[in-house]
């Protein structure tokens, strides 16, 4: 079993930028790929990025390549989403996962999930 907990969320307004980091409660987390979620009031959860994390290959979404950047810090246990140029669209709770089938894009692909964190984005 695997525990992650997200955080780093808030409200900033268009443009700006924000990092939300995804804690796993054990080293095995090293085995999985991990990746971020997000889904807005109304919509489907959608992928946004992952990260291979034995070999720190990454691959994102249309929507976010070049302004979003996932990294991990292995002494940490935790992998990062580091968001520049914010837009109102991104505006969705978002959660980090966890599963074992390298570099997918499927939800359902992930076996644990985060409880997700707020990010708003004012116009």
């Amino acid at each position: 079993q695997v525990q992650l907990v997200e955080s780093g969320g808030g409200l900033v307004q268009t443009g700006g930028s924000l990092r939300l980091s995804c804690a796993a409660s054990r080293h095995t987390f090293s085995l999985y790929t991990t990746g971020w979620f997000r889904q807005a009031p109304g919509k489907e959860r959608e992928f946004v990025g992952g990260i291979i994390w034995i070999t720190g290959s990454t691959n994102y979404a249309d929507s976010v390549k070049g302004r979003f950047t996932i990294s991990r810090d292995n002494a940490e246990n935790t992998v990062y989403l580091q968001m520049n140029s914010l837009k109102p669209e991104d505006t969705a709770v978002y959660y980090c996962a966890a599963g074992s089938r390298f570099g997918s894009r499927s939800l359902y692909d992930y076996d644990y999930w985060g409880q997700g964190t707020q990010v708003t984005v004012s116009s």
